[in-house]
């Protein structure tokens, strides 16, 4: 199995659905569905009736995950750049393919 090339922290920019262009930090990754959890972004509501925990009710809102295809690493200038490996030093890097910077 390949290494992960998006990893949980990462400032992700979206390339594709409803929130292209905006970025954000990814909360989670899931690497069996392909998919990241961006904070803030493609947030989805849920509308809940009053019950004994909740007796106000009324709408939850949270992010959804995206497929890990409409999304990519952040440059340093906010801008989408692809990832590649690099062994420096003696180890294993992420780096960005535009700007050649450790990520």
């Amino acid at each position: 199995m390949s290494a992960a090339k998006i990893k949980k922290g990462d400032t992700v920019v979206v390339l594709a659905g409803k929130d292209k262009g905006r970025s954000g930090a990814v909360l989670q990754v899931f690497p069996k569905d392909d998919k990241v959890l961006v904070d803030g972004l493609n947030v989805h509501a849920r509308h809940r009736k009053p019950d004994q925990a909740n007796p106000q009710g009324g709408i939850d809102r949270k992010p959804a995950p995206l497929h890990i295809s409409n999304v990519a690493v952040a440059d340093k200038d906010g801008k989408p750049t692809r990832v590649r490996f690099e062994e420096r030093d003696g180890k294993k890097v992420r780096v960005a393919a535009k700007s050649g910077e450790v990520i």
